[in-house]
This record gives structure tokens, sequence and C-alpha cells, in this order.
């Protein structure tokens, strides 16, 4: 075989191979712990049972910053939901800033021993405090894509939170206007 063929051939092998790595889902993790602190509407420390802290940003949403309209509010209902209660995180990824990006569950309130079901970033959206955060959809399953989409909705629908504003200021568009 000439050498060129079998180059071509090997890196149209390493071609397809990276393709195929893509296409894998990514490795997720879980993380358990007590949330010990909630920094604003979306962010929030979770430690784990070895006392390490580890902060999380609830993927999927984007909530109304500190010095927006209802920003002070998703933080209280995000503390209401999880602080000082046991989360299981579900997480792939890291941003920026260090912080483990993930889906975060706690058991619902009437229920002190059951395994966490409640989905925090799904209920912000739902109670119009946070919006579904489309920039990163594609990091969601399809059915965390379409919950979080139907929660926007409805919660649009029934003029809830944030929604009772008629043009409410994305937290993503308030950020660029304030220079970060």
């Amino acid at each position: 075989m000439p050498a060129f063929a079998w180059r071509g051939a090997s890196v149209l092998r390493c071609l397809a191979f990276l393709l195929l790595l893509q296409a894998l889902p990514s490795t997720a993790a879980t993380l358990e712990g007590r949330v010990v602190h909630v920094a604003d509407g979306d962010t929030l420390t979770v430690l784990d049972d070895e006392n390490r802290q580890h902060k999380v940003r609830l993927a999927g949403i984007d909530a109304p910053e500190r010095g927006q309209p209802f920003g002070k509010r998703a933080a209280t209902e995000l503390a209401g939901l999880a602080k000082n209660k046991r989360v299981s995180v579900d997480w792939g990824k890291t941003d920026r800033y260090r912080r483990l990006i993930g889906v975060v569950w706690v058991a619902p309130a009437d229920c002190g021993i059951c395994k966490p079901t409640l989905d925090v970033g799904l209920a912000l959206i739902g109670n119009g405090l946070a919006w579904h955060y489309r920039a990163y959809e594609r990091d969601q399953s399809i059915d965390e894509r379409r919950d979080y989409r139907q929660a926007e909705a409805g919660a649009r629908a029934r003029h809830a939170g944030l929604w009772t504003d008629p043009a409410p200021t994305p937290p993503w568009d308030w950020r660029r206007g304030q220079g970060r």
C-alpha cells in the first residue's frame, strides 16, 4: 500500500474516533451534601460529607441579579427551597469561576425522609423567578429542555413573579449593561 494512502486512512480513522467521542454523552457526577449558603438566585454552596465546600451554579436557568427586580426574591426563594437541606447535585462540567454546573435536587418540604425529587431550578422557573437559560440548553436532555421551556411558558402565562413586568430584562442583558 502506498504511504500516502495509509496516512490518509489513519487520518480518517482518527477523525472518525474523535467524532465518536463527541457523540458520547459527557461524564456526569453526583455530589451529595447540605446547602450551607445561597449567593443569589442561581448559585449556592454545598458542604459534602467530607466537609468540603462546592460552589454550584444551577444548570439551565438564569435568575435575576441582586440589583435587578426580583433578584433578592429569587435568592430568598432558592434559600427557602434548599438552604440547610440535603441535596443531590447532578453535574457534568464547571464554569470559568470553577463552580459546578448542575441540576440540584431536594426532597419535598413535606417529607423529611424522602429522596430528593424536586428540581430546584425548574421550581424557580415555574415560580417566575428565573429564565430558562436557552444559550446553554444544548447541555440539557431533551426532556429537561421541554420541561424548562414549559415551566417558563406557564409562568409567563400566569404573570408569575418577574413576568408581572410586561418586558422584564433578562440577566444576561442586564449584566452586559453593567459591564460584566
